[in-house]
């Protein structure tokens, strides 16, 4: 057995009974890894955080009561040394850098194999960051791009539901001319080439959300 001083304590937190028990599971399988605590929200996280004092806190991003950024934030001021690795099945340009803005050391998706998210919770228990290179990759063209004002925003989501300008123009109280310089300043910061990739491209990007 190794030496206590070398067990990484983990939380796992996440909503789904079925994918705590088999995390928990699965991570008890590693000589140096014990599961201390489970949660199924994140305001149950941070009362855990405070019992128990992990080293790793293994975590999805979305659940109910507190939305996952902020519960990242919550969970470093409360231990600011604890080390937080997201593994979700959201994978939106936004929600990964949001994530890692607010603290996380490593973002995963849920269909991650067994051997890697092992090795990201030890990387991120040894105080390094673990994005695939994939993500990575991905954050790195999102910072490089130029951010989107509020109304851009606004106009994305009403081209995204199929408003044509002259449409956009009557909802928001501007006119057809300003409508439409917003749309083609949305593909340009958006590298689109039409409409359609604009929008698809900022739903991807978690820019904006349409109600289904």
């Amino acid at each position: 057995m190794p030496e206590q001083s070398k067990i990484i304590k983990v939380l796992i937190v996440d909503d789904h009974p079925v994918v705590r028990f088999g995390l928990r599971t699965m991570l008890e399988t590693e000589e140096n890894i014990q599961v201390t605590g489970m949660a199924g929200s994140a305001k149950e996280a941070l009362l855990e955080v405070q019992r128990i004092q992990p080293d790793v806190v293994l975590m999805d991003l979305r659940m109910p009561e507190m939305e996952g950024t902020e519960a990242i934030a919550e969970l470093r001021r409360i231990q600011p040394d604890i080390r937080i690795l997201v593994l979700t099945n959201y994978e939106a340009d936004e929600d990964i850098l949001r994530a890692l803005q607010a603290g996380a050391m490593g973002y995963l998706l849920k269909n991650t194999p067994h051997e890697e998210i092992v090795q990201a919770v030890e990387m991120v228990y040894e105080n390094k960051r673990c994005v695939p290179p994939n993500i990575a990759q991905r954050l790195l063209e999102t910072v490089g791009r130029k951010e989107l004002s509020q109304r851009e925003l606004e106009v994305l989501t009403l081209v995204a539901m199929g408003l044509s300008n002259k449409e956009i123009a009557r909802s928001l109280f501007i006119s057809d001319k300003t409508a439409r310089n917003h749309v083609v300043s949305c593909l340009t910061k958006l590298g689109a080439n039409d409409r359609t990739e604009a929008a698809t491209t900022a739903i991807r990007r978690g820019l904006i959300r349409i109600a289904e």
